[in-house]
């Protein structure tokens, strides 16, 4: 499967924000998705900074503790597409945004475990 992420921007704190991921190849149904993060500073690392996942049947999600609360992963099986609202936005939240996919059902915060990745887009978050 192949993974387009968009929607990032430059938005003010308190504000909001809406991230697509958009499979294309293959169903998103079976997969679990994770959602990642780099900071500025750190795109030479090789490990992400967790955000979320949702599993493949759409009925969990699992969340950092710096984003529970305030972002919201979603799956639409009928557009093949994941979405992460982000809410109440900080600064802090800003950086370059991921989502992936796993096939076995891992649902954690390893990225590492997951297989496929997207693009990334700049979320940009001023104070």
């Amino acid at each position: 499967v192949q993974l387009q992420a968009s929607g990032g921007g430059l938005v003010q704190a308190g504000g909001s924000l809406t991230l697509s991921c958009a499979g294309v190849g293959d169903t998103l149904s079976t997969y679990t998705i994770g959602w990642f993060r780099q900071p500025p500073g750190k795109e030479r690392e090789s490990v992400r900074e967790f955000v979320g996942t949702i599993s493949w049947s759409g009925r969990n999600t699992y969340y950092a503790d710096s984003v529970k609360g305030r972002f919201t992963i979603s799956k639409d099986n009928a557009k093949n597409t994941v979405y992460l609202q982000m809410n109440t936005l900080k600064p802090e939240d800003t950086g370059v945004y991921y989502c992936a996919a796993e096939l076995t059902g891992y649902a954690g915060s390893d990225s590492e475990k997951y297989d496929y990745w997207g693009q990334g887009t700049q979320v940009t978050v001023s104070s």
